[in-house]
């Protein structure tokens, strides 16, 4: 993803004071080329509890509707993201790199400072009635999440989910957040007229765990529930189990306390995927865990020293399991109820998607793709 749209390489006319709590981005200094964000952007603070230490970039963004690259193992070329930075702050997190773009630092940085595209609605529907669109499939919560706890305040979803819905436009959402059940209604209106995917992640059922190396998200029992709540309405939601974190929520004990519960949702589709550590993500994880699991850095050099991804060995036993179980709790199986959409549920693994010229990858990449996707294997 290129950012040059949002470099300021002069700050002359970019000071200013706009209100309590909001500045103009960047603050003066002539000596340096502060990269973030275009002209005019507002760099706003909230003194409530749910964003305290947080800063938000608002900006007006050029474009909001991105092509994806060729060589990307995935089965769609669109995508939407209204955000940048997440509150999440999961030490996983595979999206951090994108903030060295913006030379904002991959650790707290991420966690701490987000973007928001404060017109992404208006500009997905231009996108939509433009000439040249072709009603291609957009996939929304690739990099970070699109119901991130910002979404409450910001409210660009529903702006965006109605576009999509006027122009009868296929979509899919992949999220961590139980906000996305604010918007219920207006996505099984979305769901008579097209298309729509629904995935909620969730990895492991630990709380310990969660509280640890997820703690901005939403308890896994909560977004479990946000599952079968979407379901219950008819609309298809499956969950993609990810990442399965090794030595951590890997053993046959925690996977199956995993889809069990998965099961208990209604999922439509379970897609497990094991946790790979990219540039701007590896070492913020490792230094998690050498604050919370020291005795397992050795382990984990062992199993992630040559590469992202783990071995394929490994990520193809924790399929296999993820495989029976499923079978066993009967995640996929048609259920009454499911009036919303043109597809049938179905459980679903991960299979490598490969293309021409591309490095082989045991593994797709995590990004909430709708069940039927040529890219993955029906149970």
């Amino acid at each position: 993803m290129r950012w040059d749209h949002l470099r300021l390489d002069d700050q002359s006319a970019a000071d200013g004071e706009t209100g309590e709590g909001d500045t103009l981005f960047p603050p003066a200094r002539r000596d340096v080329a502060i990269p973030l964000i275009e002209r005019g952007a507002v760099a706003r603070t909230f003194d409530t509890p749910g964003f305290r230490g947080m800063t938000f970039f608002e900006v007006q963004a050029k474009s909001v509707v991105n092509r994806v690259p060729e060589a990307s193992r995935v089965p769609f070329r669109w995508t939407i993201n209204p955000y940048r930075g997440c509150q999440h702050a999961c030490a996983y997190c595979y999206a951090r790199q994108s903030h060295n773009y913006l030379e904002l630092d991959t650790g707290v940085d991420f966690d701490t400072k987000v973007v928001v595209k404060v017109n992404a609605p208006e500009l997905v529907r231009k996108k939509l009635a433009s000439p040249g669109w072709q009603g291609e499939h957009i996939a929304m919560g690739t990099n970070v999440d699109c119901y991130q706890r910002a979404e409450g305040r910001y409210r660009l979803m529903p702006g965006i989910i109605g576009a999509l819905k006027d122009a009868a436009n296929p979509f899919s959402i992949l999220t961590k957040g139980t906000l996305i059940l604010r918007d219920i209604e207006l996505l099984a209106e979305a769901a008579q007229v097209t298309d729509v995917g629904l995935n909620v992640s969730v990895g492991f059922v630990d709380k310990e765990l969660w509280r640890s190396v997820e703690p901005g998200t939403p308890a896994p029992e909560r977004r479990l529930e946000a599952c079968a709540a979407l379901n219950d309405t008819g609309l298809r939601c499956g969950v993609l189990m990810g990442p399965v974190i090794p030595f951590l929520s890997d053993s046959p004990a925690q996977l199956e306390a995993a889809v069990s519960r998965i099961a208990a949702a209604g999922a439509t589709q379970v897609t497990p995927i094991v946790l790979h550590l990219r540039p701007g993500t590896r070492d913020w994880f490792f230094g998690w865990l050498r604050a919370s699991h020291p005795d397992l850095v050795g382990r984990y050099l062992d199993l992630y020293g040559r590469s992202a991804y783990a071995p394929k060995a490994y990520q193809a036993r924790i399929s296999g399991q993820v495989r029976e179980l499923a079978a066993r709790y009967g995640i996929g199986r048609p259920r009454p109820g499911f009036g919303h959409g043109r597809r049938r549920p179905a459980a679903v693994i991960p299979a490598p998607a490969r293309h021409p010229g591309a490095a082989e990858s045991p593994v797709a990449d995590p990004l909430g793709y709708p069940a039927g996707a040529e890219q993955l294997t029906l149970l």
